[in-house]
Parts: structure tokens; sequence; C-alpha cells
């Protein structure tokens, strides 16, 4: 298969990311890897819920008065929107539109930022409230958990903004589309695990 071939959108196969050898691969490669990750959630998951009431007599932080849900909720309307613009992104790659998918990309990576504007935000406030990562054994499970997360939103982030400036200029190819798909199942995988966070961690600790 010859990745330099120019295609035109009546040639374009329906599902380029699978397309080649390469890309199945990839793609075998990345579920593999998801499942590592999962299992590292799992475990930061499990740590939190039981340390989450654990702290020092005299400066204990509730979750229930320290976590604000209303911005909570703002940080998980941008990741989902973010996860539905990567899905209109992935609509246009594979109706072979360059533009449309690298716009749609772009804006993604543009909720992303303010997401994560919105946590280190947060990080900063429960700082100034003396509630840091080693203040107790539930400070150090929850900046661990969210810190990760957040962590994995800056490196999907810069996979996504490496793949736009690379190929601004190269336009479709056999090569690359499997790299686009793979980034968009990450950020998928991102906004999932958030999903989980925002329920166990913000949901359950406010009205617990």
């Amino acid at each position: 298969m010859d990745f330099n071939t120019k295609y035109t959108p009546q040639s374009w196969p329906d599902h380029p990311e699978q397309v080649t050898l390469e890309g199945k691969n990839k793609f075998l490669g990345f579920w593999l890897f998801l499942g590592g990750e999962t299992v590292l959630f799992a475990s930061l998951f499990a740590t939190y819920l039981a340390l989450k009431d654990k702290g020092p007599s005299g400066m204990e932080f509730s979750t229930h008065s320290l976590y604000e849900l209303p911005l909570a909720f703002v940080m998980t309307m941008l990741l989902l929107t973010s996860s539905l613009t990567s899905v209109y992104a992935m609509y246009h790659m594979k109706n072979h539109n360059f533009k449309g998918m690298q716009t749609w990309m772009a804006i993604t990576v543009f909720l992303g930022l303010g997401f994560l504007a919105l946590e280190i935000y947060e990080f900063n406030h429960y700082v100034h409230l003396g509630f840091n990562y080693g203040q107790s054994a539930f400070s150090s499970a929850f900046f661990t958990l969210v810190g990760t997360h957040g962590l994995h939103v800056v490196i999907g982030l810069g996979w996504i903004v490496l793949l736009l400036l690379r190929n601004a200029k190269r336009g479709f190819s056999l090569y690359n589309a499997p790299k686009y798909y793979t980034a968009s199942l990450y950020w998928h995988f991102i906004d999932v695990v958030w999903v989980f966070i925002f329920t166990v961690v913000y949901l359950m600790g406010v009205v617990r």
C-alpha cells in the first residue's frame, strides 16, 4: 500500500484508519494500551474511595464543603462537548474533508484548554484553602487521581496539536489517518474517565 497516493473523495476508503496493516496494528495496540490505562485509573479510584475520609485531626476537609459542583459541571460540559467535536472531526475524515477535520480537531483543542484552565484554577483554590497534596491521605488521593487525569489531558492536547501542525500541508494519507483516529479514541477515553471522576468524586462527595 502506497502511503503517498493522492486520494479523491470518490476513491477515499470508508475506514481509512484500518486499510493498511500498520493502521490495523496501531488500532489493536492502542486498545491494549487503553486496557492498561483502565487498570491504572481503577487503582486510583479504589485508593481515593479508601482514603477520602482520612485526614489529620483538626485539619479535616469534608467533600461536601470542599468541592464546588457548579465548577466541576462546567468542566464536564467542556470535555463532553470536546468529545462531540472530535466525533465531527472523524466524520469529516471519513468523508475526505481534511479542512473540516482539522477545524473540528482545533475546536477540540480549545475546549480541552478551557477544561485545563479551570482545573488549574480549582487546584490553586484548594491549595490556598490549605488543602494541598501533603495535607492528608485524602488530599493525596484526590490530587493523584484528578492530577493524573489532568496529565492525560495535557498529553492528549499535545498529541492533537502536533498532528494538526505536522499534517497541515500534507493533507490526507493512509499513513496519518490512523494517527488522527487513535488520537480521537484517546480523547474519548479521557472524557469517559472524567465522567467517572465527576460522578464518584464530585457528585457523590457533594450529595452524600
